[in-house]
């Protein structure tokens, strides 16, 4: 309903004719939609559902470690929240400058986000890494739990600027049209990586819960390195190209 009065309010206070517009299907719109959106709407799920199937892992080995996963997620998805939002303006500044013509605004603009991003989550990190313990008993007043959670939250330490990393790039690629990598990433990242080593080290090698986060963690850094690599890859392929036609 706020989302619904806002709409109404702006439509009216800035007169944009919101429901004066074409309402016909325009089959290349849907078209170009799905093509951006479909990929999109995996990434996350393929994000999330590495959490979940960690959670199942951790389940296997018992209800503490269990509980100390579930503390170190709900931290690490409450920090992961502010850079999720730098992300979506990332992704509204790149696309902006990109559809101008002006590739060096948005690699900017990209640059900046990972700043803010990169820069929240380092504070977190330091939270993590300072007050492990008294995290943990926000959940839980069960020593063996908040002992086993405090650890875990060493290695959500470790991934946090990984993690601002990984979406501020994905959001910016997303700006840029490029909403497949993203996917692509995530899936082989997690799933055939990270997972993977996660269960090994975990179940395996009996590191238990502390392994599976060790999987998670490194297969959130491969997201994070080849989600940059790419997005430098393509100004430094678009510059090349610019000073290529300069030149002629």
């Amino acid at each position: 309903m706020l989302l619904g009065g806002a709409v109404l309010y702006y439509n009216a206070t800035l007169r944009l004719r919101m429901f004066h517009a074409d309402f016909s299907l325009d089959v290349n719109r849907i078209r170009d939609l799905l093509r951006l959106g479909l990929p999109a709407a995996t990434q996350i799920l393929f994000e999330l559902a590495a959490f979940t199937g960690a959670a199942v892992l951790a389940g296997k080995i018992g209800a503490i470690p269990l509980a100390a996963h579930q503390i170190a997620l709900n931290c690490a998805a409450a920090s992961y929240m502010v850079p999720l939002g730098i992300s979506s303006a990332t992704a509204v500044r790149t696309g902006n400058a990109w559809g101008r013509g002006k590739p060096g605004e948005a690699h900017r603009a990209g640059h900046a986000g990972i700043v803010l991003g990169c820069g929240f989550m380092a504070c977190c990190a330091i939270v993590f890494l300072a007050i492990p313990k008294p995290l943990a008993r926000i959940f839980s007043p069960d020593p063996a739990v908040v002992q086993a959670g405090a650890s875990l939250l060493l290695i959500a330490a470790a991934f946090q600027l990984f993690d601002g990393l990984q979406i501020v790039m994905t959001g910016a690629l997303r700006g840029i049209g490029n909403t497949r990598l993203p996917m692509l990433a995530n899936l082989f990242g997690y799933w055939a990586f990270g997972l993977p080593v996660g269960w090994w080290l975990g179940l395996r090698l009996g590191m238990g819960v502390f392994g599976i986060w060790i999987g998670l963690c490194v297969g959130l850094i491969a997201v994070a390195l080849v989600l940059f690599a790419a997005w430098e890859m393509r100004f430094r392929t678009a510059e090349s190209k610019r000073s290529i036609s300069v030149s002629n």
